[in-house]
């Protein structure tokens, strides 16, 4: 599909609250709650960086400013998709 058609059809993706335990987006006539807990690349951004978000295909946005994106199933169900740390493993060194 046509990316650009597919922006034009698709009714707007809004964030509709932020609050201090997580995100409310809502699209496809559904809101969904981001919460820091489960998905804390979100805490310590800026407002608008929260606000701009994409959706890019169907059921799948992407935060730009983040650099994150996520989809509907994940949001829904994030113990399916347990967050993994994928940074250098640092090992100390003792002489």
């Amino acid at each position: 599909m046509d990316l650009a058609l597919y922006t034009n059809k698709c009714p707007p993706v809004e964030i509709t609250n932020i609050s201090k335990h997580g995100v409310w987006l809502f699209a496809h006539n559904n809101e969904f709650f981001i919460s820091y807990e489960d998905f804390p690349w979100f805490k310590q951004q800026t407002v608008e960086a929260i606000l701009n978000v994409k959706e890019v295909s169907p059921g799948h946005f992407y935060w730009p400013d983040i650099d994150v994106d996520l989809t509907i199933e994940i949001i829904a169900h994030p113990e399916r998709f347990p967050l993994k740390d994928v940074s250098p493993t640092i090992q100390n060194e003792t002489s």
